[in-house]
């Protein structure tokens, strides 16, 4: 693959699903054009592509030089267009910068800090084990992915949120709706106005939670979004709404990526389970591991608003760059072996989660998720092997597996 061709990929949603060509591509640009301009690509405007670990890092620590707004995802050229013309359809903390950015992020901070946690961990620990006895209830063979790893997530999160069970599946499809915009079978529709309607969709959901919540005040995260206040104002609706969406939606379907994906890695690296079994101490490197191996959020865009220069390259004022998470999740120059899956690898500086101001709010909730999920079922698993072919999402922004076949033997 040349350097040309390596660049394209990086914007082509088919690439996400065929891993070894993505992977390809990505070692293509990280060793001969790490900072590499990708132009002209189809249907969408000029981007700078940024491979390695070192360069993505320095560029996140900037966060007032590179801007979230008004690009903060890879998006076709009509819907950049839209935008600039009539504005972001959602404004949440990763379409934002400061002063906004300070001012929303403290609404829902305290519910992701340590502390918080902690009180939640005997509560995720339950369902973990209530998604590991369903699994062992469906009798040897599932859909991973859609059975288990999409549920067990969307149960966590949507449960901090106080919304009711019953709720859950249209969460689940919105979500998928909204992160699958360009997959056929996640996808409602192609066009820009079909995308919309999902995020109407979530406005008239959350909505009505906010009408309720404000008239009936709980002890939930959606009460705390209804009811906050900012310089004595309830916050907007675009404000509230948006809060909710990305708490719904990235709380929990990229977990769920990690765990259908670190599932995978376990069954293609037979040594590795085996040595999670052995030593079950191991459970939170190797959570931490299926986090930089999925690398469920695959690129953050940002704008440059000075000239700037990276590897001898001029990034101009105005010109975007394209943040390439799982890139630089594979580099090694900063990790050992990276195409090597390892459930004690430390130390383990992958860039998941991002970094500095717009760190991933849900990170130690992640975590947290992921680790109670495999120590109950390893211990469980008797024997686990692929049942048919796993079937990735076409995506540049969030996803990994939609489908994760298999057959296994629980004890």
């Amino acid at each position: 693959m040349d350097v040309r061709d390596a660049g394209l990929a990086v914007g082509d949603p088919t690439a996400y699903a065929e891993e070894e060509r993505l992977h390809e591509a990505l070692a293509v640009l990280r060793r001969d054009d790490p900072v590499r301009w990708v132009d002209p690509m189809p249907d969408f405007f000029p981007f700078w592509a940024i491979t390695r670990h070192a360069d993505v890092l320095e560029i996140e620590r900037q966060h007032e030089l590179f801007i979230n707004n008004p690009r903060p995802l890879l998006v076709n050229a009509e819907h950049d267009r839209r935008i600039a013309e009539q504005g972001h359809m959602l404004n949440t903390l990763i379409h934002v910068d400061d002063p906004e950015h300070k001012r929303l992020r403290p609404v829902v901070a305290d519910w992701f800090r340590p502390r918080a946690m902690r009180q939640m961990e005997v509560e995720i620990e339950r369902l973990a084990k209530r998604y590991v006895d369903h699994l062992a209830d469906l009798g040897g063979e599932c859909d991973f992915a859609q059975d288990i790893a999409a549920g067990y997530p969307l149960y966590v999160i949507l449960s901090l949120l106080g919304l009711p069970e019953s709720d859950f599946p249209r969460i689940r499809q919105l979500t998928q709706e909204l992160f699958g915009g360009d997959d056929d079978e996640l996808q409602r529709g192609q066009t820009n106005e079909e995308l919309m309607q999902v995020v109407l969709d979530f406005f008239e959901y959350f909505n009505r939670i906010t009408a309720d919540r404000r008239d009936n005040p709980t002890e939930d995260l959606a009460s705390t979004i209804a009811n906050a206040r900012i310089d004595g104002e309830h916050l907007s609706d675009m404000d509230a709404i948006s809060l909710y969406v990305i708490i719904a939606t990235a709380g929990h379907d990229t977990t769920s990526s990690t765990i259908a994906g670190g599932m995978q890695a376990l069954i293609e690296h037979p040594d590795q389970l085996e040595r999670l079994r052995r030593d079950p101490d191991l459970v939170q490197p190797a959570a931490e591991e299926m986090i930089r191996w999925v690398t469920p959020v695959k690129e953050f865009m940002r704008t440059a608003t000075a000239d700037y220069e990276l590897r001898g390259r001029t990034i101009e004022e105005g010109q975007a760059v394209l943040l390439s998470y799982p890139s630089a999740n594979r580099d090694a120059e900063v990790f050992d072996d990276p195409f090597r899956f390892d459930v004690g690898r430390e130390p383990n500086k992958h860039l998941s989660f991002g970094f500095g101001a717009h760190y991933c709010l849900g990170a130690a909730l992640a975590r947290m998720e992921t680790r109670a999920f495999f120590a109950e079922l390893v211990p469980r698993l008797r024997s686990v092997e692929l049942a048919g072919v796993p079937q990735r999402v076409r995506t540049t922004f969030v996803g990994g597996l939609k489908h994760l076949p298999i057959r296994y033997r629980m004890r």
